[in-house]
């Protein structure tokens, strides 16, 4: 199923994920399923009006489903109004994987090369305890998204984030010899690793909303806790846990965007560097991509509202090589 490719009033079937379902009520009192509904191409908005049957439906986040509709335009967007609806069954013969948008690379073969460079480390403690906190969430990490709904916010979009850090981090640190490689790979691959606790997912990999913990701790003090607990529970000394820790909750930068400590060492100030470079530059890939060349992309938020150019002169692959 194409979002974005499809005109309007165009009659469509296929499948596709549930990002969102809501039960709502029209102004004359019918009831009607409001949808997000979710694939590799993008997502839309659909309505199931004149759902009689709603309580049997039992439609959730993450379902994948089969649907049948019409595109149509609505206040100057594109919306899906879906006459049927269910969910996907073995005999369908489809692989969920085609239709939930993905890193580059599967999560195994990222996870597999976070964990040789953890290995290559010559710092034991940064080695036992960055292991550690990995192992405690790695069979959920091979799908993870990184972000509800931008920067790689995608199925393994939190490993292919970790991963691109780390890459920069081995650039980096061979021209700036006198930085610490093991601690910073560390904070790198720590940095976000607690966001399996902040947003909710699945197997999909797709992002949901975030959890009670997202909202009222977030992933850097989540990160800052998780450190401290294993540290002391495999001895690590204090000094190799309060830089980690300060890694973790400094890694926004500055207050406004929610960290707790701006960054006050060498590693610190470029974890945070490298962690803003990463998401930038997904970012800017994504939106001037979405357009023709020679064309401007729409105003974008998270470049202080400028509007990006579509020069047509990028090299293939991009962010989607890693």
């Amino acid at each position: 199923m194409n979002f974005k490719a499809l005109p309007g009033n165009q009659l469509f079937e296929g499948f596709c994920l549930v990002k969102s379902v809501e039960k709502k009520m029209t102004a004359k009192g019918s009831n009607y399923l409001d949808f997000t509904l979710t694939d590799n191409d993008g997502e839309i908005n659909a309505k199931l009006w004149d759902a009689k049957d709603i309580p049997a439906l039992e439609f959730e986040r993450f379902d994948f489903v089969k649907v049948r509709g019409t595109f149509v335009s609505f206040n100057d967007s594109q919306q899906f109004r879906i006459d049927r609806i269910r969910k996907v069954t073995p005999e369908d013969g489809v692989d969920i994987n085609d239709y939930v948008p993905s890193a580059c690379l599967s999560g195994e073969v990222m996870l597999e090369e976070i964990e040789k460079i953890i290995d290559d480390f010559s710092d034991y403690e940064l080695k036992l305890l960055t292991r550690a906190v990995l192992d405690e969430y790695r069979d959920r990490l091979v799908y993870w998204p990184a972000a509800k709904g931008l920067h790689h916010a995608v199925r393994g979009g939190l490993l292919m984030h970790t991963l691109s850090i780390l890459r920069l981090a081995k650039a980096v640190c061979s021209i700036y010899t006198y930085v610490n490689y093991d601690l910073l790979c560390a904070g790198a691959i720590l940095h976000d690793i607690t966001k399996v606790d902040e947003i909710a997912s699945s197997q999909t990999g797709v992002p949901g909303e975030y959890t009670v913990k997202g909202n009222l701790i977030g992933h850097l003090v989540l990160g800052a806790v998780k450190v401290s607990e294993q540290g002391k529970k495999l001895g690590i000394s204090e000094d190799t846990v309060v830089l980690l820790e300060h890694m973790l909750i400094s890694h926004h930068g500055v207050p406004e965007f929610g960290a707790a400590r701006m960054p006050m060492f060498t590693e610190a100030i470029l974890l945070s560097m490298l962690d803003d470079m990463d998401a930038k530059m997904y970012e800017s890939y994504s939106a001037v991509n979405a357009v023709e060349p020679g064309e401007f992309t729409p105003k974008q938020w998270h470049f202080d509202n400028r509007m990006l150019y579509n020069h047509g002169r990028s090299e293939d692959g991009g962010v989607e090589l890693l």
